[in-house]
């Protein structure tokens, strides 16, 4: 195989890699990297010394490539299919990039913020975090009023890292009501094949979520 995929089916990171990876059909070997297992850890390191996945080896080019919307740039660059996730206009390029790091740092962040305090047992303060998630939940609410996609007529990048983000941070503060938008959004996202293979593949994993019995039956 070209590539390896150093991850965890159930990372939400590696899911939005994933994505990108079965919307350009990109072949690739897995190699699942448990973070308590010291050779695995040691593995990963080796890499990318941070120790976070995802990480992309790309044997022929003898590179390896962290950060998931770096590894969709490298992939859409060097393995594209015939559809790619970072439109050629510049304007529209943007607009993909700010929405993708939107995803990451206001949904993603303040979700993995709530996983880690239940995780650790701490029952710390998560308002901040709840605040967060309920002011990106306006916004997307707003971008989605006119659009299918949130940043492209196409899918991009940006809804790549929009699938796994709003899972997760859904089980833990849900779309308010009235938010059809939104909601909306987020169906035509679960419905995509690329993100249903994903969620196929994290089932078995499930058990691990602390918040497991807050997925939805539709998706168990």
């Amino acid at each position: 195989m070209p590539l390896t995929l150093y991850f965890h089916p159930l990372a939400s990171f590696c899911h939005k890699v994933l994505i990108a990876l079965y919307e350009h059909g990109i072949e690739f070997e897995r190699r699942i990297i448990d973070l308590a297992n010291d050779a695995d850890r040691a593995e990963l390191q080796a890499l990318w010394p941070i120790g976070k996945f995802p990480v992309i080896r790309d044997h022929a080019r003898q590179r390896d490539v962290p950060e998931s919307s770096v590894i969709i740039e490298y992939l859409d660059r060097f393995h594209a299919g015939p559809h790619h996730l970072l439109p050629g206009d510049w304007d529209t390029a943007l607009e993909v990039r700010l929405w993708d790091r939107f995803f990451d740092h206001y949904i993603q962040v303040p979700m993995q913020q709530i996983v880690a305090d239940r995780l650790r047992g701490s029952a710390g303060d998560m308002t901040n975090a709840r605040t967060t998630l309920m002011t990106a939940y306006g916004m997307l609410e707003r971008q989605m009023a006119s659009r299918t996609w949130v940043a492209s007529p196409d899918f991009s990048m940006a809804d790549c890292a929009a699938a796994p983000a709003l899972f997760y941070a859904s089980t833990l503060l849900p779309f308010p009501d009235g938010y059809r938008h939104l909601s909306a959004y987020f169906d035509r996202l679960t419905h995509r094949p690329s993100f249903q293979r994903v969620i196929d593949e994290a089932r078995p994993y499930f058990c691990h979520y602390p918040f497991a019995n807050a997925i939805p039956e539709r998706f168990r």
